[in-house]
C-alpha cells in the first residue's frame, strides 16, 4: 500500500513528528557501548539550535553547509539543522583523500564544513589556501585539537551553544524560514562517485526526498515500528534513502553503531527489522560464515551442507507460495542451523534485506534466501533520489531487479537504456548545465544503463558505456562475468577485459581474510598479501573458483586467463572510487603490462 504523506519538507516533516510525538525514540546513538536514545523532540530542538548557530557564524538562507563525517547523530543533526536555516546540505566522503576533498568543498560553494574528527580537519586545512569560499570549520569530536589556532576551528559543542543563544534573541527563525520553504526548494546535494572524471554535484530537491519516502514505504511495506542500522555513508543516497528520507516521514528508529568497523557486532545487537547492503556488504557477511564453516568441520559443516542443499531448490520462491512440504523442511533446517546463522550475522528480525548500489552475484543472493533472510534487490542511482525500481517480497525473479517504483514511470530506450522519469528524478546537476542535458532529455532521466524488461520486471545488464565487443564482434556484459566470478568468498574483486580481444580474461583480487584463513586450514603458510597471492596452491584454488563461475555463463563470455594483484585495489592510488567502484580506465592504464601479458602473441 502507497503511505499517504503530507506535503511538507523534511525539516517540516520532522517539526511535524516531534509535534505528533514527542517522547517517541526517533535515533539510537552507541557511544562506549551503551546506547542512548534521542526522542522526536529533542531531534527538532537540537535541528533548531544548530540551524540557529550556523546562522550565527554567518550561513545565510540558501547558503552550502558540507558535512565530512561518518555516520553518526551528529551528521543528521547538521543535515536537519542546516536544512531548518534554509541552506543547502552537501556530504562529503569520509574515506577521501584531502584533494577529493577540496574539490567537492569548492565546487559545492560551501561556506561552513562540519568535520568529525582532526583527521578530517586537517585534510580541509591542508587545502585551506583552495577555498576562498570556505569561511568556518566546525570539529565534532575536539580529541587532539588544543594546538590549533584560537578560531581557526569551533566546536560541534559550541556551534550548538551559539545556536542557543540566538535562538533566546530570535525564537521566531526557524518558524518564519519553514513557513517560506517549498518542496521546489534544493534540500541536498549528493556527489556522484566519480568513476570516469570528476564527481558531478546532484541537486535533490524536498520534493525528491518525499517523493522517495513514497516510494521506499510502498515496495517494501515499511512503517514507523520498523528499525535501521544506518552505516553506509550519508553522502551517498541509499543511506540517506534509509536513515533521513523514510524515517523521518515515516516515523520509524534510526541506530548509529560505534563506528564503520562495528557494523557486525552492532547489527547483532540492534536485529534491525530492515537492512541495507551493498554487494561488498552480502559478500563479507557470506565470506564470515563461509569462514566459520571452515573452522566447524565435522558434523557440524556436514549438516550445513545438508540444509543448503535441502531448501536451495525453492530458494527464490516466496514464502507464502511454498508448499506444506517445503514450509516444514524449511523450519526443521531453521531451528537447526539457520537460526544461528541469521543470528550471527544480526539478521534474524530482519522483515526485508535489501541489495544495491551496484550488480550482485545472483549466487549470493539465492544463498542469503535459503538461510532464511527475505533479501530483494533494489535498483537506483543518485539522480532518482535512491530507489527507482525494486523487488517485492511477493515476487523473487532471479537475476530482477523488480518493479518500477509507484511515482516514477521506465521505459526501454535506444541500445536497451533504461529511462525514468516522475517525482524523485533530480533537479539537476550545480554548475553543469551541459551534463544536465546530457541527462535529461523531455522530461526522461537518460540512465545510462542497459536493460532487459520482461512482464514489468527489469533485468540491469551492464552500463552502456562499459558493454564490451570482442575482436570476434560478440557483445559481452562484464558485470555480469564480474559478479558471477565475485560469487566466490575466495575472490574479492574480478574486472574482466575483453574490448576488441581474442578471447576474455580478468585481473583478480582475492579476499585477503577468507584466502588468509583457507591457507591456514590447509597447513600453507605465508607472511603478507603479496607472499600468499603468489604461492601456487592459490592459484589453483582460484583457477578452480573461475572454472566453477565460468560453468554458469555462455562459452563467449569464459574467463580463459587471468591475473592475481599483488596489492589490494585502493582509493588513494586512484584505483576504486569512495563507494569503491572501479575505475576502469585507471586500472586499464596502471596494469598494462598485466593486461598484455595475458594475451601472447601467436
Amino acid at each position: 500500500m502507497i503511505p499517504d504523506l503530507p506535503d511538507l519538507t523534511l525539516p517540516q516533516m520532522l517539526r511535524a513528528q516531534a509535534q505528533r510525538t514527542p517522547a517517541r525514540t526517533a535515533i539510537r546513538q552507541k557511544d562506549f557501548g551503551i546506547w542512548r536514545p534521542c526522542n522526536w523532540q529533542d531531534y527538532f530542538a537540537r535541528a533548531c539550535d544548530l540551524a540557529h548557530g550556523l546562522r550565527a557564524i554567518g550561513v545565510p538562507e540558501g547558503g552550502h553547509v558540507a558535512i565530512l563525517s561518518e555516520n553518526r547523530i551528529e551528521w543528521v543533526l547538521a543535515q536537519l539543522g542546516a536544512n531548518c536555516a534554509g541552506a543547502v546540505v552537501v556530504g562529503v566522503y569520509p574515506t577521501s583523500p584531502a584533494g577529493e576533498v577540496a574539490y567537492v568543498l569548492g565546487h559545492s560553494d560551501a561556506q561552513v564544513v562540519i568535520c568529525e574528527d582532526q583527521e578530517q580537519v586537517d585534510k580541509v586545512l591542508d587545502r585551506q589556501a583552495e577555498l576562498p569560499g570556505l569561511v568556518r570549520i566546525v570539529v565534532i569530536e575536539t580529541k587532539g585539537m588544543r594546538a590549533y589556532p584560537d578560531g581557526a576551528v569551533i566546536s560541534f559543542a559550541e556551534l550548538e551553544r551559539l545556536g542557543r543563544a540566538h535562538r533566546a534573541g530570535e525564537p521566531e527563525m526557524v518558524d518564519a524560514v519553514l513557513a517560506r520553504q517549498t518542496l521546489a526548494d534544493v534540500a541536498l546535494m549528493i556527489y556522484t562517485s566519480g568513476s570516469t572524471g570528476k564527481p558531478k554535484g546532484a541537486m535533490l530537491g524536498y520534493c525528491n526526498l518525499r517523493a522517495q519516502a513514497v516510494a521506499i514505504g510502498g515496495m517494501l511495506g515499511l512503517t514507523a515500528s520498523d528499525t535501521h542500522l544506518s552505516y553506509l555513508p550519508l553522502c551517498h543516497v541509499a543511506e540517506q534513502m534509509t536513515t533521513v528520507m523514510a524515517p523521518i516521514y515515516l516515523g520509524s528508529t534510526i541506530n548509529f553503531g560505534e563506528s564503520i568497523r562495528t557494523v557486525q557486532e552492532d547489527l547483532r545487537e540492534v536485529a534491525p527489522s530492515t537492512f541495507l547492503g551493498v554487494p561488498r556488504i552480502w559478500e563479507k557477511l557470506h565470506s564470515a560464515i563461509h569462514i566459520r564453516m571452515l573452522e566447524a568441520g565435522g558434523y557440524r559443516r556436514a549438516l550445513y551442507d545438508w540444509a543448503l542443499a535441502a531448501c536451495a531448490p525453492f530458494a527464490n520462491l516466496p514464502a507464502g507460495q511454498r508448499s506444506l512440504g517445503q514450509r516444514l523442511t524449511f523450519l526443521f533446517w531453521y531451528l537447526l542451523v539457520f537460526r544461528a546463522l541469521q543470528n550471527y550475522i544480526g539478521l534474524r528480525r530482519a522483515r526485508v534485506a535489501m541489495t544495491g548500489a551496484a550488480p550482485i552475484s545472483p549466487r549470493i543472493v539465492a544463498y542469503f534466501r535459503t538461510i532464511g533472510v527475505p533479501l530483494v534487490e533494489v535498483y537506483g542511482a543518485t539522480e532518482t533520489s535512491g530507489m527507482a525500481l525494486g523487488q517485492r517480497l511477493s515476487r523473487l525473479d532471479p537475476g530482477s531487479v523488480g518493479e518500477v517504483i509507484a511515482n516514477a514511470e521506465a521505459r526501454v530506450g535506444e541500445h536497451g537504456e533504461l529511462q525514468l522519469r516522475g517525482e524523485t528524478i533530480f533537479a539537476g546537476y550545480y554548475k553543469n548545465d551541459a551534463a544536465t542535458a546530457a541527462a535529461l532529455r523531455d522530461g526522461w532521466l537518460h540512465t545510462g544503463d542497459v536493460v532487459e524488461e520482461k512482464d514489468g520486471q527489469f533485468r540491469i545488464v551492464d552500463r552502456l558505456k562499459d558493454i564490451m565487443i570482442t575482436a570476434g564482434g560478440k557483445n559481452l556484459s562484464p558485470s555480469e562475468i564480474e559478479n558471477t566470478v565475485k560469487g566466490s568468498p575466495y575472490i574479492k574483486e574480478c574486472i574482466v577485459i575483453g574490448e576488441r580481444r581474442k578471447y576474455v580474461s580478468a585481473l583478480i583480487q582475492v579476499d585477503f581474510e577468507t584466502v588468509g584463513r583457507w591457507a591456514e586450514e590447509a597447513g600453507i603458510t605465508f607472511t603478507t598479501f603479496r607472499n600468499l597471492v603468489e604461492r601456487p596452491e592459490l592459484r589453483a584454488l582460484i583457477e578452480a573458483e573461475i572454472a566453477a563461475a565460468n560453468a554458469e555463463l555462455a562459452a563467449v563470455s569464459h574467463i580463459r586467463r587471468f591475473h592475481l594483484l599483488t596489492k589490494e585495489l585502493d582509493h588513494d592510488d586512484d584505483e576504486v572510487t569512495a563507494t569503491m567502484k572501479v575505475r576502469r580506465s585507471n586500472i586499464a592504464q596502471k596494469y598494462a603490462t598485466e593486461i598484455e601479458a595475458l594475451y601472447p602473441a601467436g
